[in-house]
């Protein structure tokens, strides 16, 4: 059964202590009392009219301290019974917080040559039509695009199409964890770093990328497998000549 919390069990906003923003003062009090326990996953917040009470403030800026609390991951919302505190989600190892240096890049690209070189054979193996096509789209967004931030979002949509190919959500969910740094090019210039022309980069980028897709057109895995091997590993390479080229940290 559902907890009901208590108004002694959220602490509420120091009278003392003013607020800019009163909705961010109710999200500050719900945050400490989720992060401290006191407020346990399954119990349900109390309503919009005690909340009102607690922290002297509107019903406007409640409802929207618990917008902010159900974009945070913190609560949830089930209409017509109420807000309920959820189980704490695993912090993403991937975030701009822990990849800084052109040396954490260059581990993450380790880790996609391991994990992609696979979903590369499986998706040739394992692909539908549609899957082709998509792919197909992708890569000609990424040639219109040129260098603008289209190609990114371009870019990264094509390898996530490849590990949906594979049938295997698992793959799907590192790649989308990983986000815009399995494109290295969306947390720095490696080009510029390594004094390479932007243009042959990415004619050169556009090449290894339709390898990749020509084989899983023909459902050639072996090639498949060996087209991102080769695109992961240059990708790597550029990036270590660029760190030696501005004597970046390791």
């Amino acid at each position: 059964m559902n907890q009901i919390a208590t108004p002694a069990a959220v602490s509420p906003v120091p009278p003392k202590k003013k607020h800019r923003n009163l909705a961010q003062g109710v999200v500050e009090g719900f945050t400490n009392s989720i992060q401290a326990g006191t407020l346990k996953p399954g119990e349900k917040l109390p309503t919009e009219s005690v909340i009102m009470e607690m922290h002297g403030v509107s019903r406007t800026v409640v409802r929207e301290a618990i917008s902010h609390l159900q974009a945070a991951g913190l609560v949830q919302t089930r209409h017509g019974i109420g807000t309920f505190v959820l189980e704490p989600q695993p912090s993403n190892i991937f975030s701009s917080d822990t990849i800084r240096t052109i040396g954490d890049v260059l581990a993450i690209l380790e880790l996609r040559i391991s994990l992609e070189t696979e979903a590369a054979w499986l998706a040739a193996t394992r692909r539908t039509d549609e899957q082709v096509e998509l792919m197909d789209a992708a890569l000609k967004r990424i040639v219109a695009s040129q260098n603008r931030p289209g190609a990114v979002e371009s870019d990264k949509a094509f390898h996530l199409l490849i590990a949906q190919a594979t049938g295997n959500r698992y793959f799907v969910d590192i790649l989308s964890d990983l986000g815009n740094t399995i494109i290295p090019r969306a947390r720095l210039d490696s080009a510029q770093l390594a004094h390479d022309d932007p243009i042959a980069y990415q004619e050169r980028v556009n090449r290894e990328h339709d390898d990749i897709y020509n084989a899983i057109l023909r459902k050639d895995a072996e090639a498949a497998r060996a087209a991102m091997r080769t695109h992961l590993s240059n990708s790597r390479e550029r990036l270590r000549r660029a760190q030696q080229e501005v004597g970046a940290p390791q």
